[in-house]
């Protein structure tokens, strides 16, 4: 397909940083002091996000070319606290770990999402063709977000007083590593429906790394996004969750999950792109649940339907819920068979979300839009 220049989404959605960014003191639980420095880098985290959203990815570094061996080849680098890429070269493929924690974690997330990849799909990298994974840490200072530009994954390092360094969760590595996966398949515009679906593909690869790294099953998951970044004292698990979405966390600085879990709560709004980070809960949820209904790891039938609904190819780039949702129900019925319990557990799972997916006995057709 036609690679598109990405828009630069960030780990931590813009609603939950504006919230730090206007936090006030009164019935908080961090202090009046290391509030006001939580607000000021969720404010410079805000401004460095709309710049980055303002680039075109081929400004940037670029991505290496497959090896020659086309096996797992990374690259980690240290911006050393400024907003320059790729920075200094600090880690290579092949190289022992070294003295820094963020380094080593940037490195073994890149192996385990590659991994995986590999293992549960036969796909060598993002882009099917064993495109190298490059990473840098210690972007910016008290950087609030994680992202993947085009070309490479860029981890800040939090305010540490809310978040954690951004290396601090597998998911959230995956997630990000998500995104580069849909530039290679099936780019989906980054607004409205087909925005809230390019994030919930991204959750959904973002848990499915974390599970298969575990060697969990469905029922043995936590099923929660951003496990391990929020700092000591923060109410929450995670930023989101998949199977109740809206109850990752609740907190008085953060303020309350606002996803919903149903079509009945769609949030309709301009902000966030068309509420890209908050309706992507509808089909994480719906996603959930015709895993957990398969029961065993949700990588092999449930995973599978939703990695092949992308890289076939097939989606429009604006494809609405109903449209991915009638899609993924053709693909587990070209890959299970008519009627299999995969078909069932896919078409319950969105109607467990308020989406009623109806085919006819052969249907066999492309995804459309609703």
């Amino acid at each position: 397909m036609t690679e598109r220049a990405p828009i630069r989404p960030g780990a931590i959605p813009p609603y939950l940083l504006e919230r730090l960014a206007n936090a006030a003191p009164h019935g908080a639980v961090l202090e009046k002091s290391s509030l006001a420095v939580v607000a000021e880098l969720a404010r410079r985290t805000l401004l460095t996000d709309s710049r980055l959203r303002g680039d075109r990815a081929s400004d940037g570094v670029g991505a290496r070319p497959a090896p020659s061996d086309a096996g797992l080849d990374r690259e980690i680098s240290d911006a050393e606290n400024s907003e320059a890429l790729p920075g200094r070269l600090v880690r290579k493929e092949g190289q022992a770990a070294v003295d820094d924690g963020d380094v080593n974690r940037a490195y073994d997330g890149l192996g385990a999402t590659y991994e995986f990849l590999e293992d549960s799909f036969g796909r060598s990298s993002l882009d099917g063709a064993g495109l190298a994974l490059e990473g840098t840490v210690h972007y910016g200072s008290g950087y609030d977000n994680a992202f993947w530009d085009g070309s490479r994954m860029v981890f800040g390092d939090g305010d540490g007083r809310v978040f954690n360094s951004f290396t601090s969760s597998l998911s959230i590595i995956a997630h990000e590593l998500g995104h580069g996966l849909l530039q290679y398949t099936t780019n989906l515009v980054y607004e409205g429906q087909s925005g809230a679906l390019n994030e919930s593909f991204a959750d959904v690869i973002g848990v499915l790394v974390e599970q298969h790294a575990g060697g969990q099953s469905a029922d043995q998951a936590t099923w929660i996004v951003g496990e391990g970044i929020f700092a000591r004292g923060v109410k929450g698990v995670g930023v989101r969750s998949l199977k109740a979405p809206g109850t990752a966390y609740s907190d008085p600085v953060l303020g309350k999950d606002p996803q919903p879990a149903h079509m009945d709560g769609f949030v309709r709004t301009r902000d966030d792109n068309g509420g890209v980070h908050l309706n992507s809960g509808i089909p994480n949820h719906a996603f959930y649940l015709a895993a957990t209904a398969l029961g065993g790891p949700a990588w092999e039938r449930a995973g599978r339907v939703w990695f092949e609904t992308a890289a076939q190819g097939r989606l429009p780039a604006d494809v609405d819920f109903r449209g991915f949702a009638r899609e993924t129900v053709l693909v587990a019925r070209q890959l299970f068979g008519r009627e299999s319990g995969e078909e069932r557990a896919v078409r319950d799972g969105w109607r467990g979300v308020g989406i009623t997916v109806r085919l006819p006995a052969n249907a066999a057709g492309r995804a459309s839009r609703a």
